[in-house]
């Protein structure tokens, strides 16, 4: 447990969130208009693996806020 506050925490969020915008924008404006014709229950497996493929790489993200290191 760390003893002292890093900024690594709150740059790792805000880090995040700006990702997380980037990523939902290139979605929204190159993949939405592309399945606007499409059924609604032909669109939600294409967003639920969207939605999931973004928490990825989520788990050493969060290890670097933590600990400083990648593994």
């Amino acid at each position: 447990m760390r003893k002292q506050p890093t900024l690594r925490i709150p740059l790792g969020i805000l880090a995040l969130l700006a990702v997380l915008f980037a990523y939902a924008g290139l979605i929204a404006r190159y993949l939405a208009p592309l399945m606007a014709g499409w059924p609604a229950l032909g669109q939600l497996p294409v967003y639920v693996l969207l939605g999931v493929i973004w928490l990825l790489p989520l788990k050493r993200f969060l290890i670097w806020m933590e600990t400083g290191r990648w593994r």
